[in-house]
């Protein structure tokens, strides 16, 4: 999901206590003006032959506007209303995480302690994890989903548990990074955040947050749901597209794990919560200083990640947000603090973006309050420039960063550039200038730059909006012989995960075979080095040469390593 910075808690009080300004642009239309444009932004989803979403828009502690749009349920023809509920996904930290400070508040545990004086079943990596390391996503801990993905389970499809998530992370040997030093998303944290407060209390997160948050504001529609097989009154089924026109397939969650993800609320009970932070009924003003803290990391660098929550800025006004991706199941809660104003989206189908269409709920709402948006070129614009083949040519093959141990490669089609980022990611790259392209599709340019003509060609990407620029280096593609691919051939184990990973040649490449999943095609980057639909794929040979395993790079998993096993 898209991370935005934070207002400072701090700052986010100051706003508290301002009364709502009346945006100039909005006196000029009715309730029912306003309510009109809201249901043009949803038209599309507002049928009873597909999936939709529910919204609530609130403004200075009321809800102005709710109303459901689409289906629920497909299968039995039930309408999406404000009051349906809905699985919200990663919304559901801030709430594991309002639970930690609650408990914090009293006295039970302390930010800083370390995490396996609750969870001794979190292996000891020489380097102290704190909760708070578990909150702000600085922990290094490897990501549960990925590596339950790479450990044969299929998300979603599979029964997964609490318990999956501590057997999986108590084999792993080491971190992505040590703790502190980088900020890398992991939802790995939140289950085991749950788990802290289910032993220091005594009481599962779903009876901690039922007594604590959720009856005291009145949300009596939601909790954790750590039950697959509990019935929900009132609950939207997820849904995907299928393959045809109009057609939609069943897409829901089948976890028994809560924390990172499992809360099951409404844009009604949402907008109660969202007003705690106003007047806090639950945890006093102290609740909500802690929780829109910003994490920081070593470095003094200040992170855009709070508790469960994300700082930000819209237009030139401060946000607070998070969204939620599960499944068919699609969540954002956005608010801007000093206009007291809110927009929650939940959606039952994995195409929508509720993230645009909160923003586009504001953008109604706050329209004499918010700076106009800055005119980006549009992402499928014509080019401004055309360039021969022999000019796009050179900018044609593999550009590697080898931090990342990740490569990117620039194809040349008859008259066209295309940015090929993996299985069936491909991108048309349209000339700005001599050197400067735009990607048809996602709003990033690309630039192609050399200091000198002894330097190699380096691609800087950078997405619209954001300062930060991703580098590669050109390299010399990777091109196997049939005896150089035996090298790489044979049986694959990691001490880490408990499937064998077995590679072979298949009409002339490579082949990973693991358990529960389709082959895999590996792709050959630079020596050694392959791509893949779960990450890169480095080999390592020993001192005599041979390929002894490789490490794995995934995302959100760094260094896993497996050996070469002498037996099948």
């Amino acid at each position: 999901m898209a991370r935005t910075l934070f207002l400072l808690s701090v700052l986010g009080l100051t706003a508290m206590a301002q009364p709502a300004p009346t945006p100039d642009a909005t006196t000029l239309l009715t309730d029912s003006e306003l309510h009109a444009k809201v249901d043009e932004l949803f038209e599309s989803y507002d049928s009873t032959i597909s999936p939709g979403c529910a919204v609530a828009v609130i403004n200075d502690g009321q809800v102005v506007y709710k109303r459901g749009y689409g289906m629920a349920n497909l299968d039995h023809d039930i309408p999406i209303r404000p009051e349906t509920v809905f699985h919200v996904a990663s919304i559901s930290k801030q709430f594991t995480a309002a639970a930690i400070v609650l408990l914090a508040q009293e006295g039970k545990l302390k930010l800083d302690d370390e995490v396996r004086k609750y969870v001794p079943e979190l292996p000891d990596f020489g380097v102290p994890i704190s909760i708070r390391h578990l909150i702000h996503h600085t922990s290094g801990l490897r990501d549960q989903w990925s590596l339950l993905g790479l450990a044969g389970w299929r998300y979603a499809l599979d029964l997964i548990t609490d318990q999956d998530v501590l057997d999986v992370m108590s084999a792993q040997k080491e971190l992505n990074f040590k703790p502190g030093e980088k900020h890398t998303y992991s939802n790995t944290g939140y289950t085991l955040l749950a788990q802290i407060v289910k032993r220091v209390s005594g009481k599962s997160l779903r009876d901690f947050t039922v007594e604590r948050i959720f009856r005291p504001l009145g949300m009596n529609d939601t909790h954790f749901r750590d039950d697959h097989a509990e019935i929900v009154k009132q609950m939207a089924y997820g849904y995907e597209r299928g393959k045809g026109e109009g057609e939609f397939k069943l897409s829901i969650t089948n976890f028994d794990t809560a924390g990172a993800t499992s809360l099951l609320t409404t844009v009604e009970d949402l907008a109660r919560w969202d007003q705690n932070f106003y007047e806090p009924k639950v945890g006093g003003t102290a609740l909500i200083q802690q929780m829109l803290q910003r994490g920081k990391l070593d470095s003094g660098k200040v992170l855009d990640y709070a508790s469960g929550l994300v700082h930000g800025t819209y237009r030139g006004a401060t946000t607070i947000d998070h969204g939620g991706a599960d499944a068919g199941y699609r969540a954002d809660l956005l608010r801007f603090p000093d206009h007291r104003f809110s927009a929650a989206c939940l959606c039952n189908l994995a195409q929508t973006n509720p993230g645009t269409l909160t923003r586009a709920i504001a953008d109604i709402y706050l329209a004499g309050a918010l700076k106009e948006p800055k005119r980006a070129p549009a992402a499928n614009a014509t080019s401004t420039v055309v360039l021969t083949p022999r000019q796009l040519a050179q900018f044609a093959g593999l550009y590697w960063n080898q931090e990342e141990e990740s490569g990117w490669k620039v194809a040349l089609e008859d008259t066209k550039l295309s940015l090929l980022l993996g299985p069936d990611q491909s991108y048309e790259m349209q000339p700005l200038a001599a050197s400067r392209f735009r990607l048809a599709g996602p709003p990033i340019e690309i630039e192609f730059r050399r200091g000198s003509t002894d330097d190699p060609l380096t691609l800087v990407a950078k997405a619209d909006g954001s300062s930060e620029e991703r580098v590669l280096e050109a390299a010399t593609e990777f091109e196997p012989t049939r005896a150089e691919l035996s090298d790489y051939v044979g049986v694959y184990r990691s001490d880490e995960l408990e499937p064998v990973y077995r590679i072979g040649v298949q009409d002339g490449a490579l082949i990973l075979k693991r358990l529960k999943h389709q082959p895999d095609k590996l792709a050959p980057m630079i020596t050694d080095y392959f791509g893949s639909s779960i990450g890169s794929i480095h080999f390592m040979r020993g001192s005599s040469g041979q390929v002894a395993g490789f490490v794995l790079n995934a995302g959100r998993i760094r260094g896993l390593k497996f050996k070469r096993s002498t037996t099948r």
